[in-house]
């Protein structure tokens, strides 16, 4: 989990399995594996239960726990919506923040989030400056000129502005962290491992459908 200041934690890569299976993860003993946001935050999907993904592209943390993440991500029922939010820590983290959301106003976030971990994670890429993800970007199609204008928008600077306040609100004192429901913050330390942080997050999820159902 990447933390400010910086402190590594070692843990261990669990193997890379399948989904989560909803009645492993409700056999799952997640008592003491996830902490209380308090307050509350409001959620952005409405009719599902959120999970926010808070992250950072430089945070090798946030690069081991993705598969699961991904895996999540493919396998969740319609009444489950995943976002995901730059952490902005430092002013150094603002670029990550930046090409997250400019990908996201050109419509192009889907194909480029994972790349970005792996150019940076595996092939060592550097994508710190402006003109190093633009020519990113541009493998993905992405015109030099549209880039720009996306890049220095009053939208992306806004949603960069957001995530700040976020995660202040949701209590994000690391990367990786999950936020479920506006309710429950998980991450790799307390839910005791990467492959475990999915895992309490499939089980507070079932622990919300529960308590929607019993307010309907």
């Amino acid at each position: 989990m990447r933390r400010i200041p910086s402190v590594f934690f070692a843990l261990t890569l669990l193997g890379a399995g399948g989904s989560i299976p909803a009645a492993q993860a409700a056999a799952f003993n997640i008592e003491g594996k996830y902490e209380l946001v308090q307050p509350p935050q409001p959620t952005e999907t409405p009719g599902k239960i959120e999970v926010v993904d808070v992250f950072w592209y430089g945070c090798p943390h946030c690069f081991h726990v993705l598969p699961f993440v991904e895996r999540f991500e493919q396998s969740m029922p319609d009444d489950v919506a995943m976002r995901h939010l730059p952490a902005v820590f430092r002013k150094s983290w603002e670029i990550g923040a930046r090409a997250y959301y400019t990908a996201k106003l050109l419509g192009v976030d889907k194909q480029i989030h994972v790349p970005i971990f792996n150019a940076i994670h595996k092939n060592g890429q550097r994508l710190g400056t402006k003109e190093k993800l633009r020519d990113f970007f541009a493998k993905f199609g992405v015109s030099k000129s549209d880039f720009d204008k996306a890049y220095d928008s009053f939208s992306v600077n806004a949603s960069i502005r957001k995530s700040v306040v976020m995660q202040r609100r949701y209590g994000v004192r690391g990367t990786p962290t999950f936020i479920v429901a506006g309710k429950y913050r998980v991450s790799p330390s307390t839910a005791g491992g990467y492959e475990n942080s999915l895992k309490v997050v499939q089980a507070l999820v079932d622990k919300q459908r529960k308590t929607n159902l019993a307010t309907q």
